[in-house]
């Protein structure tokens, strides 16, 4: 085939970081991104050329290109940090040997991004997919599965048996109550949505909690007392994060890998920290990917693939979204749909 030399693209209209934390909501993508044609390079050494099949958008996303996350942002390059698609092109040896394989992927920070036609990054980065893997699942292999896999060995070294999750209606937390039930260690999920806690206890939540409802705090006080749990994996980082963290036993870990609330909560009970040795630390996938050794990264891998490709895992897609029609209706998907959204070419 004749190679593409530019891309349809959604591409960022800013630098840097914004200086804001704001959280991902998104009224309009007006703000942040405008569609273009831009130029694709040449294929640096040991980079790839892929042809989009889907992109799976995330916080992450969202956060990037309203200037918050942990990497600063590139005027006129295009967004979109994950993605499945086809391998066109590769400059060395093993990029090469990917040509014509569908691959799940990132983008590195030398890439280009995943809302486009055609996406460039780095081989390395590149995971060959089964063939039978939905493309809704492979668009979604990496940030999401790879971190529930991370976050549950965190559960499992805490030795306890159960665990919290908020925001438990995400994606992310689904795969992570899967995980609970096939391991036997409880999930206790709280969402903020009653139509969301049947659905939940379905997928193997053994405590389902609305924080929005009048005993919340009655409830969560009793179970925490029954249960124990050790972990809170928290996406919201807020004041009820806050204050299921203080009614948490001894040892508590609250491990915070998102900030959906742009309010900084307030630690009330300092001491705990001291006479009851709980803490607070965070994750990030990209750190994980540094700190962990390539076998262990091939073995989870392996096993994600597995999980998808035999029903214990499925991405509930909630809307997918032309590329040409994202600026005009991804805002309003991202506010409606109950399940992960994707772009597609």
């Amino acid at each position: 085939m004749t190679l593409p030399k530019e891309t349809f693209a959604l591409v960022q209209k800013h630098d840097g970081y914004s200086g804001t934390s704001e959280g991902p909501h998104i009224e309009s993508l007006d703000l942040y991104l405008e569609p273009a044609t831009i130029a694709l390079p040449e294929l640096a050494d040991g980079q790839v050329l892929i042809r989009m099949a889907m992109a799976s958008i995330n916080p992450s996303d969202l956060h990037y290109i309203k200037g918050e996350y942990g990497h600063p942002r590139v005027k006129g390059a295009a967004a979109g940090f994950e993605g499945v698609g086809e391998v066109v092109a590769g400059n060395g040896d093993y990029a090469t040997s990917l040509v014509g394989k569908r691959v799940a992927f990132t983008v590195d920070p030398a890439g280009s991004g995943t809302w486009a036609d055609y996406a460039i990054t780095s081989a390395k980065v590149c995971i060959p997919v089964r063939d039978d893997m939905r493309d809704e699942d492979a668009a979604g292999h990496v940030v999401n599965p790879l971190t529930a896999m991370a976050m549950f060995d965190i559960v499992r070294a805490s030795q306890t048996g159960s665990f919290i999750l908020t925001a438990a209606n995400s994606q992310l937390c689904k795969l992570l109550t899967a995980l609970g039930r096939d391991h036997d260690i409880a999930p206790i999920a709280i969402v903020r949505k009653q139509e969301q806690e049947e659905h939940l206890r379905e997928l193997g939540a053994k405590h389902v909690l609305n924080s929005s409802s009048d005993g919340f705090a009655e409830e969560l006080k009793n179970i925490i007392r029954s249960e124990k749990p050790r972990v809170m994996l928290d996406a919201v980082a807020n004041q009820t994060s806050s204050d299921i963290f203080t009614a948490m036993p001894n040892r508590a870990r609250w491990v915070v890998y998102g900030k959906l609330d742009p309010t900084p909560p307030v630690l009330n009970e300092m001491g705990q920290f001291i006479f009851m040795e709980k803490r607070v630390e965070g994750f990030w996938l990209t750190r994980w990917f540094m700190n962990t050794p390539l076998d262990e990264q091939i073995r989870i891998i392996g096993e994600v693939q597995e999980r998808f490709v035999s029903g214990k895992w499925q991405t509930e897609v909630g809307a997918k979204i032309g590329l040409k029609d994202a600026m005009s209706d991804l805002a309003g998907a991202l506010q409606n749909a109950n399940g992960k959204v994707m772009l597609v070419p």
